[in-house]
């Protein structure tokens, strides 16, 4: 037996060798084909050269034997084919689901870091004014009282910016942790934006900025009064921003489509088109926008001059307003529209009756 074996050996090697590095070669060719592709390839290989391997040392004669080999041959590849496709699709699927999910770790970490270094320069900001003017009013710089009031509304004022930056910080959070939790009911969306408008008019009229809204039909959206109020405020407070003074921050409303719209027109010029689908991200500011300048004490330790221009944020406002229409299963989206640029929202309508 071992003698007939030994005998068959070369002939079964030089028949099948030639289907394998053929099979190889032809696996080399297709590593950038689907996994699936790959697999059945792998599984026909060594049942193709193990065909041709009994053939050879057959002497090509369909002998009874032979034929019930080839037999056992073909429903092993009726099997195992159907069974490759399988197993690599679900391993391709796999595959890609850990390389999304390594690509949003990545994302996610490069947004923490950039959220970090943001917040910790923008927190150095309103805290060097601060300790600037305490030290100036503790060390006697200070002295005359209409000046002594003045130091103390900054002071106050930086403290107001401080907390409002904690505030954006939890509400971040609370939104990327899926803790929020919104009590829906039906609010007329002129009473969100009449509000909104009220709270930053100050603000524009500081910068020269006209603000106005309007619609020929306020319309009834489905959704949380506090955060569809915060929404249309953190938009608002980014188009007076980047709005140079004498410009127009227009807000109009209307329905269609079964979907209540709002939408926030500025005039700061445009976005560059490669920078509009970064505008919502974490900590994203653009190439164009403003840092807060770093606060220069005086001589004698004296705080920095007053500045009149609103300081921009922390580049978390955006975020949040995503963040909370997306809890109202809603979009927003931003793009350039005539001088300067447009924040939609849509959001949907609350039930009639």
């Amino acid at each position: 037996m071992l003698v007939e074996v030994l005998h068959v050996l070369p002939y079964a090697v030089a028949f099948s060798l030639p289907v394998a590095l053929a099979g190889a070669l032809l696996l080399h060719r297709l590593h950038r084909r689907s996994l699936a592709t790959a697999m059945t390839v792998l599984v026909l290989v060594p049942l193709v050269a193990t065909f041709v391997g009994v053939l050879g040392v057959s002497g090509f004669m369909f002998t009874p034997m032979l034929t019930t080999t080839l037999l056992v041959c073909l429903l092993v590849a009726v099997v195992t084919v159907p069974a490759a496709v399988l197993l690599g699709r679900g391993i391709a699927r796999r595959s890609v689901w850990e390389r999304e999910a390594r690509a949003r770790e990545r994302a996610a970490e490069q947004s923490r870091r950039e959220l970090v270094a943001w917040i910790s320069h923008d927190l150095r900001t309103p805290l060097a004014g601060i300790q600037a003017m305490a030290e100036a009013l503790a060390d006697g710089v200070v002295g005359e009282p209409a000046e002594v009031a003045d130091y103390a509304n900054r002071i106050r004022a930086e403290t107001r910016r401080l907390s409002a930056m904690v505030d954006d910080l939890f509400e971040l959070s609370r939104i990327t942790m899926g803790a929020l939790r919104l009590t829906m009911s039906a609010v007329p969306l002129q009473d969100v934006v009449s509000e909104a408008v009220s709270a930053e008019a100050a603000t524009a009229r500081s910068k020269g900025v006209r603000l106005h809204a309007e619609a020929s039909t306020w319309p009834v959206v489905l959704g949380s009064d506090p955060e569809l109020a915060r929404v249309v405020r953190n938009l608002l407070a980014n188009a007076i921003r980047h709005t140079p003074p004498d410009g127009t921050v227009a807000v109009r409303a209307g329905a269609e489509g079964g979907e209540a719209w709002l939408r926030v027109d500025d005039g700061c010029g445009g976005i560059p088109e490669h920078e509009l689908s970064r505008v919502f991200d974490v900590a994203f500011r653009g190439t164009a926008s403003r840092t807060p300048e770093q606060p220069e004490t005086g001589s004698a330790g004296r705080a920095p001059e007053r500045r009149d221009a609103r300081p921009a944020g922390a580049g978390l406002g955006l975020a949040i307003a995503r963040g909370l229409v997306e809890a109202h299963r809603g979009r927003i989206e931003a793009r350039n529209h005539g001088g300067g640029c447009r924040f939609e929202v849509r959001l949907p309508l609350a039930a009639s009756g």
